[in-house]
């Protein structure tokens, strides 16, 4: 084999690692960007459901194509350089308060099946998980957000309903530390 031929398929062969590169650079731009992005817990306001310092990836693809609904663990914009994770309570046109420890959607009871833990901590301390609040009324574009752990989460109940525009995207799954590796709902 010839200098130049040697040279010439090494120029190709560089030339396509580059090309490589850079689809591989692009496409995780686009992933990042659009689809997917990694999330870090930071503090206990999701406790149980969610632990400090857990790392998960949050669907950011899903609220182009629909709105947040009740249930959801959401990221959104909190503050200038803060993200805020918490459960969607309500969503435009409800309106949600608690009574005597009870969260009602527009009037009426519902499950929370999610708290039993904090609830079970609450009881035993003999005080309410959720103090009395509302009713609020959920406006066009927002919706109402609260931690699983309601006596430490900074959420609706003191900054107010997120407007829709805040929305990062929905949490999908728990993939660090591997021993905790779960689906968030």
């Amino acid at each position: 084999m010839s200098e130049e031929v040697a040279s010439s398929r090494t120029k190709n062969e560089a030339w396509e690692w580059l090309k490589a590169l850079g689809i591989a650079v692009f496409l995780a731009f686009v992933i990042r960007t659009f689809l997917f992005a990694p999330f870090i817990v930071d503090g206990d306001s999701m406790q149980y459901t969610l632990h400090n310092q857990e790392k998960l990836v949050v669907n950011k693809a899903i609220y182009y194509l629909s709105e947040p609904k009740r249930g959801d663990i959401v990221v959104f914009h909190a503050e200038a350089r803060r993200d805020y994770i918490k459960r969607v309570i309500a969503v435009a046109g409800d309106t949600v308060e608690v009574k005597n420890d009870q969260l009602l959607i527009n009037g009426k009871a519902v499950e929370e099946p999610y708290l039993e833990e904090k609830r079970k901590e609450a009881e035993e301390m003999g005080i309410p998980l959720t103090d009395d609040f509302g009713p609020i009324h959920i406006g066009e574009g927002q919706i109402f957000v609260m931690g699983d752990n309601r006596q430490d989460s900074h959420d609706s109940r003191a900054i107010g309903p997120v407007d829709l525009d805040q929305v990062v995207g929905r949490a999908e799954f728990v993939f660090w530390p591997l021993s905790g590796i779960r689906i968030t709902r």
